[in-house]
């Protein structure tokens, strides 16, 4: 037992630590020098590898100096916190990698918050020391700010710290001495991070905190072993959220050697399995002795802020943009398995037999779902984002209020203040430093941060860097004005052509290029004005056998602006939705017809 150590390496999103892993996979012999290996390994997904973000916890272990080190890389965007908060309770310490050019930034004080709380013990990791302008001293100190801030413990805040850069696979204890390898870094592991506890005699005690699946054995249960020894076929009883418990046989345990699944004879106390058996379990079941059953506490997360209505199809389009799965037995399945996936997410049905409000922790979290979903296949229609509100004990309402931290060029700030006060913004703070850039903190409503990071970037002409986190349940701000401009709206079905768009762009902006397929009620722009506007789309030029200089326009389109599954979702307003299909996205009026839209608002 005393030669194994458990460590999660946590951070704020884009700091590096899947490149760091990369090095000390590498560095560690967890794979052949012939073997090729691809950049960011752990992150498996295509999404993963396509946004550079880690959206799911991932396993792997390494052996250093007859210790088995087993490293979990968890999420570093705040959409997917829950994924942190329940991987935590797995591993004994923590690294906390920082840039040191960025310092700590608001993902930063969300995992180091949830790991101090579990009292788990840190190295602080300076990365990217190689990079130019960067300050790795100071950002130290503001590590340690933040750690005295989180109420850290005496023994928390005699952190052990390493400059390292992941790209390079280097380190050094001090920024005056030369570079290593890694070994420093995994040396203090070795020496700080405890061993886990638990007793080989003891029962089997186990609780699951995350699942993995295999094409061939199914769900696989994962978690950190408490207590007991386990061997393939062992019978343990399983806690239901009921508070039941049910007796289930283990088939077989597996355990990550590098980050390759292996089966294996035996595990005890520390070791973090996978096991095979459970017909269905949910994360945070307890594993236990049958003849004295016990259910640890389940794992608390943070409440969803955000939801949204999953519908079936029901456009006239419906089931020719490439879909397999179209009907709400499918699209209840699947959102079944995304909950049992991830409990940060909550799936309620609504009156409707084929409609769904998912709840979720943002709005990034949601559309990673959704786009997992169209790539699967499913073909499904998705409302406007809804800011889940509270009461408290006199029936006020509660809205979600978020930490908003801009960077940005001091000649841009003032359009970026007058946007954040325009959405209820409260400023807390304002620096300018000596490169003429701006730093300013704010405490937003969610309802405010809904598609401001686009529009950020278009006020700052790309230049605005953003961050938000949850900060807690505030009284009501009042209304904040959403959409200001009204939209294009299809009149009758057919062909767009590109006659009839050229025509309409002094009326708005285009968002679905010429050839596209249009039906009644779908918007193809968004107006210039404040009003929506039904307009002839697939009016063609009259064609004559006439021809007299001048009398043919040269059609010269403006390119269409193709907005992407996120812009789609914060551009809608609440009488609009997004047809989502694996090969198009589309976005129309909850009610198609003309006449009936016009009779709802009156």
């Amino acid at each position: 037992m005393q030669k194994i150590r458990n460590v999660a390496i946590i951070a704020h999103v884009d700091h590096g630590k899947t490149t760091l892993v990369d090095q000390i996979l590498k560095q560690c012999g967890a794979f052949r020098e012939t073997e090729d290996v691809a950049e960011r390994v752990m992150d498996s997904g295509d999404l993963e590898r396509e946004r550079g973000i880690t959206i799911l916890s991932k396993n792997a272990s390494i052996f250093y100096k007859e210790h088995r080190i087993n490293i979990v890389d968890t999420p570093g965007h705040a959409d997917f916190g829950g994924q942190v908060e329940r991987i935590l309770g797995t591993v004994d310490g923590v690294l906390l990698v920082v840039d040191a050019f960025e310092g700590p930034m608001a993902q930063t004080r969300f995992v180091t918050q949830k790991a101090l709380e579990l009292g788990l013990i840190p190295i602080v990791v300076i990365n990217k020391i190689d990079r130019d302008g960067c300050n790795p001293s100071g950002t130290l100190n503001k590590v340690f700010d933040l750690f005295c801030d989180l109420n850290a413990s005496d023994e928390q805040l005699d952190f052990g710290v390493v400059f390292a850069s992941g790209r390079k696979g280097i380190c050094r204890l001090n920024m005056n001495d030369p570079d290593t390898d890694l070994r420093p870094l995994m040396d203090m592991v070795l020496q700080r991070i405890p061993a886990p506890k638990g007793d080989f005699a003891g029962p089997p005690l186990l609780q699951i905190a995350s699942l993995e699946y295999s094409s061939f054995l199914g769900r696989l249960a994962v978690g950190r072993i408490q207590s007991g020894v386990w061997k393939a076929g062992l019978s343990v009883a399983q806690s239901l959220p009921s508070g039941k418990f049910k007796n289930i046989r283990i088939q077989k345990i597996l355990r990550y050697e590098g980050i390759a699944l292996q089966p294996v004879e035996t595990a005890g106390p520390g070791d973090i399995v996978l096991l095979s058996g459970l017909d269905f379990f949910d994360i945070g079941d307890t594993l236990s002795d049958i003849n004295s059953p016990v259910s640890l506490p389940r794992i608390q997360l943070d409440p969803p802020t955000v939801s949204m209505l999953f519908t079936v199809n029901t456009s006239p389009l419906a089931g020719k943009g490439g879909g397999k799965y179209l009907t709400g037995n499918h699209l209840l399945e699947r959102l079944e398995r995304a909950r049992m996936a991830d409990p940060a997410l909550r799936i309620e049905k609504t009156d409707g037999a084929s409609a769904f409000n998912v709840s979720g922790r943002g709005v990034m979290h949601l559309t990673i779902l959704i786009e997992n979903m169209r790539r699967e296949g499913y073909e499904f229609t998705i409302g406007s984002p809804q800011v889940i509100f509270e009461s408290d004990e006199n029936g006020n309402v509660l809205e979600p209020i978020e930490l908003f931290k801009v960077e940005v060029p001091a000649e841009f700030s003032g359009a970026i203040i007058e946007e954040l006060g325009r959405r209820k913004g409260e400023m807390l703070n304002m620096i300018q430093d000596d490169n003429n850039r701006v730093f300013l903190e704010y405490n937003v409503p969610s309802r405010g941060l809904m598609g401001i990071r686009s529009l950020l970037l278009s006020l700052s002409k790309g230049y605005a860097v953003s961050q938000s986190i949850f900060l807690e349940y505030q009284p009501h701000k009042g209304e904040i004005p959403s959409r200001t401009n009204g939209v294009l709206i299809a009149k009758d079905p057919g062909i767009a052509s590109a006659y009839s768009l050229w025509k309409l762009e002094d009326r708005g902006i285009m968002i679905i290029p010429p050839g596209s397929e249009v039906y009644a009620g779908m918007i193809i722009g968004e107006s210039n004005r404040d009003t929506d506007l039904i307009v002839n789309v697939i009016k063609t030029k009259q064609l004559t056998n006439i021809r007299a200089a001048g009398s043919d326009d040269n059609i010269l389109l403006t390119p269409y602006l193709k907005m992407s599954l996120e812009e789609c979702v914060t551009f809608i307003n609440d009488d609009e939705c997004v047809e989502v299909t694996p090969n198009i996205l589309r976005i129309r009026k909850n009610e198609l017809d003309e006449h009936r839209r016009k009779r709802n608002i009156l």
